[in-house]
């Protein structure tokens, strides 16, 4: 991450939740359509671990590393203000955070422009994923066999996505899945085994699907029906697709979506192992 190093009085402190909030403007300054309450399930899944480096006391750089449990990390906010930008800020504030994970596998989603820098910190290219966006083209209500989440299923809903995702993330599904603003369905088999969920919530552009995790094609198209079913004519919704995952981009498509931009998925070592057939679509590109 090479630039013009001029990162006087820098300072990096992990942030508050009320700082983090500052964070989602800028989020959304550069596209990336935050979530309307993502801080707030964000930042109490590792409070120390939302990073800010200030200059004069203005916030001039952000990056989050959010560890899950003793295994595993995710990188992501990695954001410099832009009149800062080309003086190395970034890249002190990376090196400043990125202890946090210890000794952790990492992972992250990269943008183009930035896959290089992270090759050269130590990242390799995993797989392609796709954001997919526009007006959903929907059915009458919410499908058969589908339900909503309610307390009782977010043990068995945590133990599903385990399998989807590599560490244990329970009270933040319980949280993401909870929140004021967020639908969230659940898929049952006959025998009450949870084969899916799913959850959309309110963004800056557009409503954000994630999870979509589905047992089968046909489960992941009765929850993104139903997660999509109390929609307006004319909202719009954005789903992040693994690209090589063929079954989640004909879905996205059939329902009248299209591809928006690319982010490249990529971890400090060997990619870890997970249901990645029920991977439908992601849960966020900033937490994973």
């Amino acid at each position: 991450m090479t630039s013009t190093q001029d990162t006087t009085g820098l300072t990096v402190t992990s942030a508050t939740l009320e700082e983090w909030r500052q964070l989602t403007e800028w989020c959304a300054a550069e596209g990336w359509n935050p979530g309307n309450g993502d801080a707030a399930c964000f930042h109490p899944t590792d409070p120390e671990g939302f990073f800010t480096g200030r200059i004069d006391g203005r916030i001039a750089s952000a990056v989050s590393i959010v560890r899950y449990g003793d295994d595993y990390a995710f990188l992501g906010h990695y954001l410099v203000r832009p009149d800062l930008r080309g003086r190395g800020i970034g890249l002190a504030t990376w090196r400043a955070a990125l202890p946090h994970a210890g000794a952790r596998l990492i992972g992250l989603d990269a943008v183009p422009a930035q896959q290089g820098n992270y090759e050269r910190s130590g990242f390799s290219a995993a797989y392609n994923t796709v954001r997919y966006g526009g007006s959903p083209l929907r059915s009458a209500g919410v499908a058969p066999g589908t339900v909503p989440v309610t307390p009782d299923l977010l043990s068995a809903i945590s133990a599903y996505d385990r399998s989807c995702f590599p560490a244990d993330r329970a009270a933040f599904v319980a949280r993401w899945l909870t929140a004021p603003g967020h639908t969230a369905y659940a898929r049952l088999a006959d025998d009450g085994r949870i084969t899916g969920y799913g959850a959309i919530r309110p963004g800056r552009d557009a409503h954000r699907i994630g999870p979509l995790f589905a047992d089968t094609a046909a489960d992941a198209e009765a929850l993104f029906d139903s997660l999509t079913s109390g929609l307006g004519a004319e909202d719009q919704v954005a789903v992040d697709v693994p690209e090589p995952h063929a079954e989640a981009a004909a879905l996205a498509s059939v329902r009248g979506l299209t591809a928006q931009f690319p982010t490249t998925r990529m971890y400090t070592g060997p990619a870890p192992e997970v249901r990645t057939e029920r991977v439908f679509g992601v849960t966020t590109l900033e937490l994973g």
